[in-house]
């Protein structure tokens, strides 16, 4: 019903600037009728681009602008770039500092972690969007590369990584499942899966503090 209302009002004012615009030729004309032969080509095709001006014009500002909606993958990518920053904490009583921060102008978020002592030694993950998902690739200290896929949580807290495949020998073991909970801004938790060469699997959890 509102659409043929729209209709009906576009119409009654095209023909009201339409019959403007013809009573000024028609004064146009009688003022000089020796031109008629001449104008009349170029006033009909100005007429005429006028009308489809105007036309085009009505049409493009009655359609509505939408904002493209960020998938999901978008939301828990941005969600992880909030953790920038330098972290401490510990798993299985061992002191472990996290650096994270996005690479790659923006598009990779890399985490590094580090002891004093042992492993790990500079392990990595990288986590980035691919189309409509978010995936991770750890590289293990035990020599491969797990990748995983990631889902935000319904309260947006949580990013929980399930195991794809992995490259590289897994005769040292391998991370399966990663996940990463925000507690607030200065504090987070990490827990992983580590399958250990027997197949074992082994949960390992450290909370970790915001130190830059």
């Amino acid at each position: 019903m509102q659409s043929t209302i729209n209709f009906t009002q576009n119409n009654a004012e095209s023909g009201g600037y339409r019959d403007d615009v013809n009573r000024r030729m028609a004064r146009l004309f009688k003022r000089f009728p020796g031109l008629m032969p001449t104008l009349l080509p170029a006033l009909l095709v100005c007429l005429l681009l006028l009308m489809w001006s105007g036309t085009t014009v009505a049409q493009t500002s009655s359609q509505p602008t939408k904002a493209a909606t960020p998938s999901d993958a978008v939301k828990a990518f941005d969600k992880m770039k909030t953790l920038s920053g330098s972290w401490q904490g510990t798993v299985m009583n061992i002191p472990i500092n996290f650096t994270i921060r996005p690479v790659s102008s923006g598009t990779v978020i890399l985490q590094e972690g580090n002891t004093e002592k042992g492993p790990p030694d500079h392990e990595i993950t990288m986590f980035y969007v691919d189309g409509d998902r978010l995936l991770a690739t750890h590289y293990c200290d035990a020599g491969n590369r797990s990748n995983l896929e990631g889902k935000i949580s319904a309260d947006g807290k949580s990013v929980e990584f399930s195991f794809l495949d992995v490259a590289g020998s897994t005769k040292g073991g391998l991370v399966k499942h990663i996940m990463i909970t925000m507690i607030d801004a200065d504090k987070h938790v990490e827990e992983f899966t580590f399958i250990m060469p027997n197949g074992k699997p082994v949960e390992l959890r450290g909370e970790f503090t915001r130190t830059k």
